[in-house]
């Protein structure tokens, strides 16, 4: 890399940061954004947890009534939710039955909405913006890391190449800002930029 190119590299940090944030918060349908598709579930790991207990233990009244008529009506137990839909009967044995099996469908009916299926963006799309989330994600932290290596030995620098490049502070109020005249403001930010190169190899 040579100096124009980590001026750039610099430069760019903040609209990189501004990505990042659009990118993580891109809807690929199913209530998921990118942002959770790239990291941990929780929802999935509160199922899991959930499983393990008995249902009286988290679900009200009247959602347990309406397990209990699922369980009387379903034969099969389906693990998509389009399928759970269709596996539950339109009509039950009497109009008590009816109500809780409609209430039910509408249940599922929403989380089917929630989820977002009939607006499922193409897969090639989301995998495109899913690796360019992650690319941006791993420039940051490259530019995070040589950061927070020159401020380990020449903080100095390392506050002036962050107010120069990545806040893009005039050099005049940069140098009030570090307690020094701007000749060697600029003095530095030569040798802070060849600082930063070193740590960039």
């Amino acid at each position: 890399m040579n100096m124009q190119k980590a001026v750039e590299q610099l430069k760019d940090y903040k609209q990189l940061q501004a990505r990042m944030q659009v990118l993580s918060n891109y809807s690929i349908g199913s209530g998921i954004t990118l942002s959770r598709l790239n990291g941990d579930d929780q929802l999935q790991d509160l199922h899991r947890r959930l499983r393990g207990l008995p249902s009286y233990m988290y679900l009200s009244a009247r959602e347990q009534r309406l397990e209990t008529t699922a369980h009387a009506y379903l034969k099969q137990y389906p693990a998509g939710i389009k399928s759970q839909l269709k596996a539950i009967p339109e009509y039950g044995a009497d109009a008590e039955d009816d109500k809780i099996l409609q209430e039910l469908r509408n249940k599922i009916k929403k989380v089917i909405d929630a989820r977002g299926y009939g607006v499922r963006d193409d897969l090639d799309a989301v995998l495109e913006r899913l690796s360019e989330l992650q690319d941006i994600q791993d420039e940051i932290k490259r530019i995070d890391t040589v950061l927070e290596a020159l401020q380990r030995y020449k903080p100095e620098y390392e506050r002036l190449i962050r107010l120069q490049y990545i806040e893009g502070t005039t050099v005049s109020r940069a140098a009030i800002k570090l307690c020094v005249t701007e000749r060697t403001f600029r003095r530095w930010r030569d040798r802070a930029l060849q600082e930063y190169l070193k740590l960039s190899v």
